[in-house]
């Protein structure tokens, strides 16, 4: 079965993540996939809305590990480092792309999975949901627009203790902050989320298009060249020694040292 389920109906295309065993960690093909069916959505015009969902447990863990150590290791430009990178392609994707985004966030959403969601126009958290930006602690940098975004959305010290410390924060700060749109039981989300796209979904899509055009417009260009200065300082540092010894640390189950790097 696919790691991406694709769903539609009623002018609703929906994507899940259906990788539990890995904590839908999210591989290369999972990107290339996820970008290919975005951009079709935005092609056709019987989908209206799409709807971005994991399960009641967990909506991804981030970046597939091994993908990473493959580029932490020096792997070529297809690499997740790499700013041509099929996981920077879909970032570059969500954040492009014209249609209402809807989302339903249970359990941990880490890295990349939290950080899709700041391109989402409406974003439903069950009660279980833990969001963290551990790119710091990874020893690499802020991506996917999240160093532009987040001082927007959350104030900068707010941005800064998520960014630089790295912790998690959980569903209530995240309401608070403005990073979801309300908050139910986990086992409700999904179909929370479904009704809210429906709903959208019976809207003028014209309307809703130029709608969300508008609200986004003055930071389209600027979030463009953040992304790729994310992306291209997210490569190199992939390559470095703080990242090296961050992973290396990962899979010996130890506590990374820092304290010369």
């Amino acid at each position: 079965m696919s790691d991406i389920l694709i769903h539609f109906e009623a002018g609703v295309t929906t994507l899940t993540f259906n990788r539990p065993d890995k904590k839908n960690s999210i591989t290369g093909a999972m990107y290339t996939a996820l970008a290919d069916a975005l951009l079709a959505a935005d092609a056709d015009a019987a989908v209206r809305v799409l709807v971005l969902q994991g399960d009641p447990t967990v909506f991804s863990a981030g970046n597939d590990v091994g993908d990473f150590l493959a580029a932490a290791g020096g792997a070529a430009q297809s690499a997740a480092g790499s700013i041509a990178s099929p996981a920077f392609r879909f970032l570059h994707t969500i954040a492009g792309f014209s249609k209402p985004l809807v989302a339903a966030v249970c359990g941990p959403a880490v890295g990349i999975g939290t950080t899709m969601l700041m391109h989402c126009d409406l974003v439903y958290a069950g009660d279980n949901a833990a969001f963290s930006l551990p790119f710091v602690n990874l020893g690499v940098c802020a991506e996917g627009g999240s160093s532009l975004l987040l001082p927007q959305m959350f104030g900068y010290h707010r941005a800064a203790e998520a960014l630089l410390l790295g912790e998690p924060f959980f569903a209530e700060a995240a309401l608070e902050v403005g990073l979801v749109n309300r908050v139910v039981p986990p086992t409700e989300a999904n179909a929370f989320a479904q009704a809210q796209a429906r709903k959208l979904a019976a809207k003028p899509l014209s309307s809703l298009v130029e709608t969300k055009r508008l609200m986004k417009k003055g930071q389209a260009a600027l979030l463009a060249q953040q992304m790729d200065e994310e992306g291209a300082i997210f490569g190199r540092m992939l390559r470095e020694p703080a990242a090296k010894e961050a992973f290396s640390a990962f899979m010996e189950k130890r506590r990374p040292d820092f304290s010369s790097l």
